[in-house]
């Protein structure tokens, strides 16, 4: 193992690197600078290839160290993806379940026959228009990124392929 993964010397601060279970804060901006989530809240992935993370923040954080900030500028592609609006669809109001409004989801199949989650953009008479593109595709975003914690990650995480507890998954 590498001395930079070793973190029983204090002098010695661990890389972010495969298998290891990074926490994050990270602030989202769309291309024009408009403010979407501050941060405030920690979000943790596996780093490695995981699919955790976007490929290009991914590859950005490898090496770096608890306190770290990158500042990354992703287009739509390398995001959510660009609007596919084969994804958007409506359906009879008598098809729909009670109690969900507008901005809820939907889990069903795609005309693709994939399950996708729906996000319900307006309920109009006796029709329900969803829409399947996540709600931030088409949109370029920049990221200011900062390191929380790094550590190594459990056998099981790795297993699961996915960091849990804190900011991670709970099972």
């Amino acid at each position: 193992m590498p001395p930079s993964r070793i973190s029983t010397n204090p002098t010695i601060t661990m890389q972010i690197d495969k298998d290891t279970a990074v926490t994050l804060s990270v602030r989202v901006a769309d291309g024009k600078g408009q403010l979407l989530d501050e941060g405030k809240h920690p979000t943790a992935y596996l780093h490695g290839g995981y699919d955790n993370i976007f490929p290009k923040v991914e590859e950005a954080l490898q090496g770096k160290v608890r306190g770290d900030q990158v500042t990354l500028e992703l287009s739509a592609l390398d995001a959510f993806g660009v609007r596919d609006e084969s994804l958007v669809c409506t359906i009879p109001k008598s098809e729909f379940p009670p109690g969900v409004k507008i901005g809820g989801q939907l889990q069903r199949r795609g005309d693709d026959g994939e399950e996708r989650v729906y996000h319900v953009v307006k309920i109009k008479g006796p029709v329900v228009l969803l829409d399947g593109n996540h709600p931030l595709a088409g949109t370029d975003l920049r990221l200011t990124i900062k390191v929380l914690e790094v550590r190594t990650a459990s056998a099981e995480e790795i297993a699961h392929k996915h960091v849990h507890g804190a900011h991670g998954h709970h099972h």
